[in-house]
């Protein structure tokens, strides 16, 4: 038996860019003392997430690379793996774009690299712009991939290209918050709420790999931070609008990505 110990910080929305990376490194130093071997965010934690509509400051290249110094700095301090939700600005073109992206760091704070975000949401049309290439990565021991949000929910074949290819782990940060007159969860995949959670499990089954999801903690959010195990049974979750830490032992070798292998593409 190979077991992993991973983090899922369930944390408030920050109230502002510098209060996301205040409770970031205050989460990383959580995880690690609960003996977290990596640790994963929420979409776009640093900043904060842009929600359509919601004023939010102009995009900062300068405060982002200050963030993430400071978060793998963290990392470093506490040797821990960290999968960071954030944002970037991508300049590899003639106009500059903005890109919802999870930035991977090693225990030892060096980058391992981003996964952009392939697939967003028709909200989020003018907000972000989507990337065009996934990434796998191996950090603390573990082969993992990350799927953002609207990728995991609702593209199967997100989850499918990181196991295909070795992931035992596919994390999935995003925000979900509650909408007036919505219903409101106190059970994982309750069959009264929206599919999402569901949808959660059957990443897990179909591909039989690991899928971590991890969301902001908010009053009434229609989606938790669970781990779903690679059967599609729940691993474990955190109570819904409870801010905490949520760690879990995972044991690889349930990881066998048996279903994904034989998907004939």
């Amino acid at each position: 038996m190979t077991v992993i110990r991973v983090a899922l910080a369930t944390l408030p929305f920050p109230a502002s860019p510098a209060e996301s990376v205040t409770l970031a490194t205050a989460a990383i130093a959580d995880a690690a003392a609960g003996g977290a071997a990596i640790v994963c965010f929420p979409e776009c934690y640093v900043p904060g997430y842009r929600y359509p509509g919601r004023p939010a400051p102009q995009p900062d290249a300068d405060f982002l690379d200050g963030a993430w110094t400071a978060v793998a700095e963290a990392a470093a301090r506490h040797r821990i793996g960290v999968v960071l939700g954030t944002e970037r600005l991508d300049r590899t073109g003639d106009t500059p774009v903005l890109r919802a992206t999870v930035l991977v760091i090693h225990p030892d704070g060096t980058r391992a690299g981003f996964q952009d975000k392939t697939q967003v949401d028709p909200s989020e049309d003018g907000l972000y712009t989507p990337g065009d290439d996934r990434q796998l990565f191996e950090v603390a021991g573990l082969t993992f991939g990350v799927v953002i949000c609207h990728e995991g929910f609702r593209y199967p074949e997100t989850v499918r290209w990181a196991a295909r290819r070795g992931a035992q782990v596919v994390f999935h940060p995003h925000v979900a918050e509650a909408e007036p007159g919505s219903y409101r969860p106190t059970t994982f995949a309750d069959p009264a709420n929206s599919f999402h959670e569901k949808a959660i499990l059957c990443r897990a089954a179909e591909n039989t790999c690991y899928v971590v999801s991890v969301n902001v903690a908010s009053e009434g959010s229609p989606t938790t931070s669970a781990v779903a195990s690679p059967d599609g049974t729940l691993l474990c979750f955190q109570p819904y609008g409870v801010a905490g830490v949520l760690v879990a032992d995972l044991d690889l070798t349930r990881a066998t990505r048996l279903l994904a292998d034989r998907c004939r593409l």
